[in-house]
């Protein structure tokens, strides 16, 4: 079992930056794949980006460039950097866990998650 908690989320102009924060505690965190999603109102929850044990990294098309996953296995704690933040990255986001071979932002693919954190970017 792994319990998530998200920080770091709050009301930001577009083109600034937040950094998010996921502290996770249970047994085996630096085994697992981490993942960030989002969801927006009235839209389905997608993948941001995910980051394997080792550091890979995989990144959805629309943070590309703008947002940057990392982990520290020491700290059991995952991060999301964002910058040049716009309008359409408002949303709820959540942290996840997964049992995986390789990097996917499929939601199915996550067993543990957590309660989110919103971000909202204004004009």
């Amino acid at each position: 079992q792994m319990q998530l908690v998200e920080s770091g989320g709050g009301s930001v102009q577009a083109g600034g930056s937040l950094r998010l924060s996921c502290a996770a505690s249970g047994y085996a965190y630096s085994a697992y794949y981490m993942g960030w999603f989002r969801q927006a109102p009235g839209k389905e929850r997608e993948g941001v980006a995910c980051i394997s044990p080792g550091g890979y990294t995989l990144y959805g098309d629309s943070v590309k460039g703008r947002f940057t996953i990392s982990r520290d296995n020491g700290k059991n704690t995952l991060f999301l950097q964002m910058n040049s933040l716009k309008l359409e990255d408002t949303a709820t986001y959540y942290c996840a866990a997964a049992a995986l071979t390789f990097c996917r932002l499929g939601v199915a693919d996550y067993r543990y998650w957590g309660q989110g954190t919103q971000v909202t970017v204004s004009s």
